[in-house]
């Protein structure tokens, strides 16, 4: 297939146009504010698997307005002091999955929380959380939901989710506070980037062909859904458009990357058209803090998959000690 948008030297000087809100700090703050207000109890039992070397544990912790999420935390099962953690973000309509799963990062001394993402889990890995807040009308899926209001916008409940998991994992003795990483894929990446940019504990995040990043432009390339969500919503409601960018301008990487202080491995897929490489660099130019992009120049959005977790793992085991 023909590269679907920039190339270089195009490509790596691109600046996203993105506005940063003026109230963008303030509307996260009150965010986490009122979740973590609603309280709620970490639940911590352990899963039944044939697993030796590794220990996983069945988390439930109060996300978004104190409901109920899930996770897996992964543990290696012979372990001295605090570990550091790292936290996993799933991709779009995905879940959890299955406590046999994910098994390398725990292998490499890490503690690792794959989150559940509420409502999702029913496409290509299980999940377990249900989102029980209705959002008013909606294209199919997740993009659209409660879109023309900032307060009611799905991802505002995912991304706080996200938050309250570190909150959560930092009530167990065996996490270390002062490592602690993020990573994703796609939405998984997305979600890494909003919570690596408001939440100061995080030292060092991974997003990974991250989707969420550069509204304007990926509404203008992407090729495939889920952005296209957006596109078939607006074919509609015609009159809605002002609203809605409006309102994704707060759930944006860009924006998110611009106040972010963290270590960052990023990667872009540059034939990828369900992530646009644009939209990629237009997070990545923007982001605060040191970091590192790697490119795989002839995958589409399954992106370096293996040989990227092997240059994440190489990474991350380098910053936070382990080799």
């Amino acid at each position: 297939m023909p590269f679907p948008d920039l190339i270089h030297p195009a490509l790596a000087a691109y600046t996203s146009g993105v506005v940063l809100p003026d109230d963008f700090a303030s509307f996260w703050q009150s965010t986490l504010h009122e979740a973590r207000t609603a309280g709620g109890e970490v639940v911590v039992t352990p899963a039944a698997t044939t697993l030796c070397a590794v220990e996983v544990l069945d988390v439930t912790f109060p996300g978004f307005g104190g409901h109920p999420v899930k996770g897996w935390l992964t543990l290696p099962r012979q372990r001295a002091g605090r570990l550091p953690l790292l936290v996993q973000y799933i991709g779009y309509g995905g879940g959890r999955g299955l406590p046999h799963e994910n098994l390398h990062w725990a292998a490499s001394g890490f503690a690792h929380f794959k989150m559940d993402t509420r409502g999702q889990g029913s496409v290509w890995s299980v999940g377990d959380t249900p989102d029980p807040v209705g959002a008013g009308v909606s294209f199919p899926g997740f993009m659209t939901r409660g879109v023309l209001d900032k307060d009611g916008y799905y991802y505002r409940r995912v991304f706080t989710d996200g938050v309250r998991a570190i909150d959560a994992m930092l009530t167990q003795d065996c996490i270390d506070p002062d490592r602690i990483a993020l990573c994703g894929g796609s939405q998984g990446g997305g979600i890494t980037l909003a919570v690596g940019g408001i939440d100061p504990r995080v030292s060092a995040i991974l997003p990974d062909v991250p989707f969420l990043c550069d509204f304007p432009r990926a509404l203008q390339m992407a090729a495939q859904n889920p952005y296209l969500e957006i596109l078939r919503y607006l074919a509609q409601h015609r009159d809605h458009k002002a609203r809605v960018m409006q309102t994704l301008a707060y759930f944006d990487g860009v924006n998110f990357a611009r106040i972010a202080k963290a270590k960052a491995l990023f990667s872009v897929a540059l034939m990828d058209d369900v992530c646009p490489p644009s939209t990629v660099y237009g997070a990545f130019n923007a982001y605060g803090g040191d970091k590192t992009m790697v490119e795989y120049e002839f995958n589409n959005h399954e992106g370096g998959q293996a040989f990227q977790e092997q240059k994440q793992m190489d990474w991350l085991c380098t910053l936070f000690g382990l080799r």
